[in-house]
């Protein structure tokens, strides 16, 4: 009884305390002393939040965005098989797996990159690289855990290809600044602008007509009888983050 008696007349003085003016200015002196020790905590605290809810948008958004490439990848493929346009050779499959890029020097901007993908994942050397359904490049070298490949780009790269509408034969070779080049085409044929460029007979690893990409329209005639044209890839090598093989 007494215990309870205290506790009502507790609860009864410091409901009626709160009505004072000076409990109030004591609350508020005591609440600005506390606030400096707690201050630190509360900040941490939200940037940890911040820093989470980003994180957390961010891969979400990454994962949407790979997502949304390999579906275009994907469409792309079934579009160009509606139309008819061969792209991979019987041997090859026409599933791919996607791998990370995952250092691009700038010294060797055009000539290769490093993917996150190795021995352990079935890469070979001479495996070819695509990039929005077209090939960029191909493997180089492997290690365990990663590997490099050899950008289309690179004055280097060097593969037999062919004008799909003409069948004209010639060489696609790399430049080492962005630009590929479509040489050896015999000068005076008929190679209109928006001509499709696919590879030619190289070997099991790299098959006849994956995609390149197109003639641009723009060539330079030589004096031993052959024209050179520029190609337009079909995918964008300036700026990518994943590839499949």
């Amino acid at each position: 009884m007494h215990g309870l008696t205290a506790l009502i007349l507790s609860l009864f003085l410091l409901g009626v305390s709160t009505g004072f003016g000076i409990m109030k200015s004591v609350v508020d002196i005591w609440g600005a002393i506390l606030y400096i020790p707690e201050y630190p905590a509360v900040e941490m605290r939200e940037v940890y939040l911040r820093l989470r809810s980003r994180s957390r948008d961010r891969e979400q958004m990454i994962k949407e965005v790979e997502k949304l490439r390999e579906e275009n990848a994907a469409l792309r493929l079934e579009l160009v098989k509606a139309v008819g346009e061969k792209i991979y050779s019987d041997d090859v499959k026409s599933d791919t797996r996607t791998a990370r890029v995952t250092l691009r020097a700038p010294m060797s901007w055009w000539s290769e990159i490093r993917i996150d993908r190795g021995s352990n994942d079935n890469i070979t050397q001479g495996l070819p690289v695509f990039s929005n359904g077209y090939l960029i490049g191909r493997v180089s070298t492997v290690s365990l855990m990663s590997s490099w490949a050899e950008l289309i780009t690179s004055s280097s790269f060097m593969i037999p290809a062919v004008i799909e509408e003409t069948r004209e034969l010639g060489v696609v070779a790399g430049d080492g600044n962005g630009s590929v080049m479509l040489r050896y085409i015999p000068a005076g044929r008929a190679v209109r602008s928006g001509m499709r460029v696919i590879t030619a007979m190289i070997g099991e690893q790299l098959p006849p007509g994956l995609p390149i990409g197109k003639i641009s329209g723009e060539y330079t005639n030589g004096t031993d009888g052959y024209a050179a044209y520029k190609v337009e890839l079909g995918a964008d090598l300036s700026r990518f983050y994943t590839v499949n093989y």
